[in-house]
């Protein structure tokens, strides 16, 4: 079964989590292989894509994840159309999707895309990240792989003010729970509209460019 709940769709193979992809895999892992790999190309090509006049809004977002999996995914870009939740977390519904989401954009173009944010201290521009990437998550506006483009999409606001993409690594490695730190960061995010965890896992991972190399003079 899915490990995702929703009313109707078509998106897994019968009795599986698998998604139904453009290449026919049938086997997780493979897949799973694929979209990391489809993922490492996407950093490589949207970061070198940068320039001054990107503009971090709903189009872009939307454009990461279409160009990111188009070539595996039928619905890479797309909205879903149905309700979906996971565990105890249920995501904005599909009917409010598209205005919840404008909303958001909205109020980050308000705030320059966090440049303003970034200007200052990296406390206040984590904490900035960690709102509007909780609004995304709680959103969850992709079938899948949202975590991985709204990852993506905030690294990219990082690297566009002169941070390095933020360190999740600790934040994703799974603990005695089987759950990692990010997981229990989403469904705070999802159930309480509490960032405050997500905040401090960007915070801990957020390096401005060039600062390592600085430190080991």
């Amino acid at each position: 079964m899915s490990k995702y709940q929703f009313t109707e769709s078509d998106i897994y193979l019968p009795g599986s989590d698998i998604p139904k992809n453009l290449l026919g895999i049938e086997t997780p892992d493979l897949l799973h292989e694929i979209e990391a790999t489809l993922l490492q190309q996407a950093y490589t090509r949207f970061i070198t894509e940068l320039d001054p006049s990107v503009r971090f809004d709903e189009n872009y977002f939307k454009a990461l994840h279409r160009d990111t999996y188009v070539s595996l995914y039928e619905w890479a870009g797309m909205y879903r159309t149905v309700d979906m939740s996971k565990g105890g977390s249920l995501f904005c519904r599909a009917a409010y999707l598209e205005q919840e989401t404008r909303r958001v954009f909205r109020e980050l173009e308000q705030e320059q895309y966090l440049q303003q944010a970034a200007d200052g201290a990296v406390e206040q521009f984590a904490e900035r990240l960690a709102h509007y990437q909780s609004e995304l998550i709680a959103l969850h506006p992709f079938y899948e792989l949202n975590g991985r483009i709204t990852r993506l999409f905030f690294d990219l606001i990082a690297v566009h003010n002169n941070y390095e993409p933020i360190d999740y690594s600790r934040a994703l490695t799974a603990g005695s729970s089987g759950q990692n730190a990010y997981i229990e960061a989403s469904i705070l995010c999802v159930q309480r509209a509490d960032s405050s965890k997500l905040q401090q896992i960007i915070l801990q991972g957020l390096r401005r460019a060039g600062a390592n190399k600085n430190n080991c003079k």
